[in-house]
């Protein structure tokens, strides 16, 4: 079944994500940025998990998680265990939803038209695993940078 592919995809990846955040000596520098750096990992992160939880969890998995993507930017500081929590939170939200999903509902259109045109559930999330993806590379990036 597709869903469940995608499932172990972006599980991979959370778990990734979670040993980047994890591997990081210096808390504080999870909220750094500089010069062409715009976004920390911090607020990548928070970014990552407010976009699954609110296009997976919320609108298929109705979860009621309601997304404040602002903040997602704009919010600092907030405590390691917190965010790595929130990976393991949003993992077991993904597993609930995804895994066991027929591919039938993989074809059919996403209730929301993100790009501004209808698209598939499979088209969608196959965006939000490589987003996460995308994403978690300059993570990476951003921790061999800018934890020193």
């Amino acid at each position: 079944m597709l869903s469940n592919t995608l499932f172990a995809f972006i599980n991979r990846d959370l778990d990734k994500l979670y040993l980047e955040i994890e591997s990081y000596e210096k808390e504080e520098n999870l909220w750094k940025v500089e010069a062409n750096i715009l976004n920390s990992t911090g607020n990548l992160c928070l970014h990552l998990l407010g976009n699954l939880n609110f296009y997976i969890g919320s609108n298929l998995g109705n979860t009621g998680y309601i997304r404040e993507r602002d903040l997602e930017f704009s919010k600092k500081d907030v405590p390691r265990a917190q965010l790595l929590d929130e990976i393991r939170e949003t993992q077991l939200m993904l597993q609930k939803t995804l895994v066991g999903l027929p591919d039938s509902k993989m074809n059919e259109n996403y209730p929301l038209e993100v790009f501004g045109h209808p698209m598939t559930h499979e088209y969608f999330f196959i965006h939000l695993a490589t987003h996460l993806s995308y994403h978690l590379g300059q993570v990476n990036y951003h921790r061999r940078i800018l934890d020193v």
